[in-house]
């Protein structure tokens, strides 16, 4: 801190690490962003000299150029900051790539920084009134990154580093409601520096400020209210994995290599299964369009034996690898990736399908894992109690009072997808557990079988009786295989 004045703060702003600022000698100048490129023609050298410093870190922007005023100031603390002319409409249209931090003057780093993690978002910066309710958002979080804290909250527009004790402080007291002057009564801070680092966070969103009834509009906001934060969370986070691209490449960067195409097979007893004509299968049973317009019905389970062939047949037909290739994923690196009977993001195909088998001739009762290339069953675990546990679990999830001949059991290789798609890869695998068990539908109906997925909850007993190396695989879903009742 400053020793003259430990108080003193100032409001900096700065550009997204990936942005890139590119300037012609006509004047114009291009802004290279993660959301695309923006032109500007006929900046000044003053602008173009700003961004261009701006680039490299956070900046006073009383300390960029001297030029006539382009607007008043309106940092915290900031003094009659002077604008290069047009400097502000430029700063507007790049909002997504523009952070804004508050320092101590004593040219260290922020005490916090609100990094954009929307295309166009509103920075409404006001410094609260020392009576003025405050109170963290329902959807906010607190984890560590890179060294520092972030607070951020699915329904901001912001995510905040809180890279120095002042910025911690604050944030963590925020649990109920309180007002700035006790807030700085609570942590020791002067009452000015919590008030200033209490107008960022509210700018950015994480946290809320009463209204003049002294209500708080989120909480009596009804869409908002029908969201769980966990789902809300989720929700942002996969539909908008472009926003952090420099950290999904940095995940990327983490893996030596691309994960295999396949799980590759464990130790134990292989058995090869049936392997059907494909030229005849394209012309066998019903069309495509009678299987859809057949009511799905979920039975009670049969207490008839599956054969071998049939199983053979239905893993050919609705799961298989067809084909082994390279592919592309614009953006994204090339991959090795396979061709199989269901739809997958880039041809990744990150499940896995075990089988517990009960009433089966030509298999014995136990579990497998199913080999897609070479179409094949390994015998992973031959535990009755384990066997009876599965299969019980899937008798009560489907309302049954039989166990089901089979219990296929969907699991995900996380890194198959979360390589090249970040936090976007678990709804992408959710996403493709439906496209499956469509498949799977589509394939018992045609076979006269009957498929139907069961709710199983248990995820640490699916997860000993399949013998996964948790996190690595999850089970994300399971499918009865019987006859019509």
């Amino acid at each position: 801190m400053n020793a003259q004045n430990p108080a003193e703060t100032v409001r900096l702003w700065s550009l997204t690490e990936e942005t890139v600022i590119e300037s012609g000698d006509d004047g114009s100048l291009v802004a290279v962003t993660w959301w695309g490129e923006y032109e500007f023609p006929g900046t000044t050298e003053a602008v173009r000299d700003s961004l261009r410093r701006m680039a490299l870190g956070p900046v006073s922007m009383a300390n960029l150029v001297t030029a006539p005023a382009d607007g008043p100031s309106d940092g915290p603390s900031d003094g009659p900051a002077v604008w290069p002319p047009g400097m502000r409409r430029i700063l507007d249209r790049l909002a997504g790539s523009v952070v804004h931090s508050l320092a101590f003057a004593d040219g260290r780093a922020p005490i916090l920084s609100a990094v954009p993690v929307a295309q166009a978002p509103h920075f409404p910066l006001e410094t609260p009134a020392a009576d003025r309710s405050v109170k963290l958002s329902r959807f906010a979080a607190l984890r560590p990154e890179g060294g520092v804290l972030v607070l951020e909250s699915a329904a901001a527009s912001y995510r905040v580093m809180l890279a120095q004790p002042p910025a911690v402080l604050v944030a963590s007291a925020l649990a109920t409601a309180t007002t700035v002057a006790r807030l700085a009564a609570v942590t020791g801070l002067p009452e000015r520096v919590t008030s200033e680092v209490l107008g960022f966070l509210v700018a950015a969103g994480v946290v809320l400020a009463a209204d003049e009834r002294g209500r708080f509009p989120e909480d009596e906001d009804g869409d908002l209210m029908a969201w769980a934060p966990d789902d809300l969370v989720f929700h942002t986070h996969s539909r908008t994995w472009q926003r952090v691209g420099e950290a999904v490449a940095a995940e990327r960067d983490r893996f030596r290599s691309a994960p295999p195409v396949v799980k590759p097979v464990s130790a134990g007893p292989t058995f090869p299964l049936h392997r059907p004509d494909p030229a005849a299968l394209a012309t066998a049973g019903p069309v495509l369009g009678a299987l859809l317009e057949t009511d799905h019905q979920c039975p009670e389970f049969s207490e008839r034996e599956l054969s071998a062939e049939q199983v053979g047949e239905f893993l050919f037909r609705a799961a298989r690898v067809r084909s082994v290739g390279p592919a592309h994923l614009r953006g994204g690196p090339e991959h090795e990736a396979s061709q199989r009977p269901y739809f997958s993001v880039a041809c990744l195909y990150e499940l896995e399908i075990y089988l517990s088998v009960n009433r089966c001739s030509g298999i014995t009762q136990g579990i497998y894992h199913y080999d897609p290339l070479w179409h094949t069953l390994t015998l992973i675990n031959d535990d009755t109690a384990d066997l009876g546990a599965m299969l019980d679990m899937a008798m009560v999830a489907g309302g049954s009072r039989r166990r089901p001949s089979i219990l296929l059991t969907v699991t995900a290789r996380v890194a198959r997808t979360a390589w090249v798609l970040g936090s976007a890869a678990y709804a992408t695998t959710l996403l493709h557990v439906g496209a499956l068990q469509q498949i799977l539908y589509l394939t018992a109906k045609a076979m006269r079988l009957a498929a139907h997925a069961v709710p199983v909850d248990a995820a640490d007993r699916v997860d000993r009786a399949l013998k996964l190396e948790w996190p690595a695989e999850v089970g994300v879903g399971e499918c009865a295989l019987d006859f019509p009742w």
